[in-house]
């Protein structure tokens, strides 16, 4: 049997992977990068946690499947923040259906825990992701995974009774693979609630080095993020790459309403520097300062006024002249008051 299991990196997923791979059962994990995930880069990490347990990893890049799909339309919502946690979930499983056919797999894991989570993984949630994936699962792409007719007991029903949730197994309904011997269900687990305490003297008792806390990594329960995604949203349409700047940097709405962004130290820099179409780069060309971006249908003293601000959050003398390339042109602008600029900042107007 061969198994994929859905893992963003926690101590959950591990222990779900072990706990069938312990069964004799192949594992491979799937880490879906949607463009939320953190600020910085996993693969390491990714890498050494799951060599631990000995499993493949495969990190898959849905990037732009997500913000077409899932980030603006979720079904379901959203949860206090832009989170989308149920549409979000519900799409990885589909997704991990689309490698199980590619791979040859037979069913998919999830290191979920009954009422870990508040918005997606409440037994209601759980009902709600189970009717998003049973509905994917009429695409006839699937169809030779699912039974003809309800005589046929070799195959499952419904796309959803391949999804199995070790950590939490025994206070579920049996899955297909549990009531067909694939699993053995006495080797799975009953924990529920938000308590760590049985899976971090697991961890303990396994001898592991790598693995992370539940929650708070996905950026789309940041307040930050989130404001500025429902702000940029609600001025005008987003595209994939606008994704990059409402993570870092100082986000300002400016005097005439156009948007903009300040780096705060080199590596915002670096990312803001990344080619937006929607949005003219701000680059200080005779000091030391931060990078810009200001959109690109904005007026003109809206961008001088963006210059202006990243001059003086540069290394400057509100006296002195300094020339600033917006775009394609270049000016000679005077700094702004970095203390004055506040006013311009989104998170200062909330």
């Amino acid at each position: 049997m061969k198994a994929l299991a859905l893992f963003s990196g926690g101590l959950d997923s591990l222990i779900s992977m072990k706990l069938l791979k312990d069964q004799g059962i192949e594992v491979i994990a799937l880490h879906f990068n949607i463009g939320f995930g953190g600020n910085y880069d996993k693969r390491e990490y990714l890498l050494n946690a799951t060599k631990q347990i000995g499993v493949e990893l495969m990190i898959c890049d849905i990037r732009q499947q997500f913000f077409d799909n899932v980030l603006f339309t979720p079904k379901y919502g959203y949860g206090k923040y832009f989170n989308p946690c149920i549409d979000c979930h519900a799409n990885m499983f589909i997704q991990a259906f689309d490698k199980l056919l590619e791979l040859n797999a037979d069913f998919v894991i999830s290191g979920e825990v009954l009422g870990q989570r508040p918005k997606s993984q409440r037994r209601e949630a759980l009902d709600q992701v189970k009717k998003l994936i049973k509905e994917a699962g009429k695409n006839p792409k699937f169809s030779h995974l699912l039974a003809k007719d309800s005589n046929d007991t070799s195959k499952p029903q419904s796309l959803d009774e391949l999804i199995l949730r070790p950590m939490c197994a025994k206070l579920l309904q049996p899955s297909f693979m549990e009531k067909n011997g694939w699993v053995d269900r006495e080797r799975l687990l009953d924990i529920s609630g938000r308590g760590r305490t049985r899976q971090l003297q697991m961890a303990k008792d396994f001898g592991w080095k790598y693995y992370e806390k539940p929650g708070g990594g996905c950026l789309l329960t940041n307040t930050s993020v989130a404001l500025k995604l429902k702000d940029l949203s609600n001025h005008r349409k987003m595209i994939l790459e606008d994704t990059h700047m409402v993570k870092v940097g100082r986000y300002m709405i400016l005097e005439q309403n156009a948007r903009c962004v300040i780096a705060r130290n080199e590596e915002e820099n670096t990312k803001l520097s990344q080619f937006n179409p929607m949005m003219d780069k701000i680059e200080l060309l005779d000091c030391l300062g931060p990078v810009g971006l200001v959109e690109k249908n904005a007026s003109l003293s809206d961008k001088i006024l963006a210059g202006r601000i990243a001059l003086g959050y540069g290394k400057t003398n509100l006296e002195q002249t300094y020339k600033v390339k917006i775009g394609s042109e270049e000016y000679d602008l005077t700094p702004y008051n970095k203390e004055e600029a506040q006013k311009f900042l989104l998170l200062n107007n909330i």
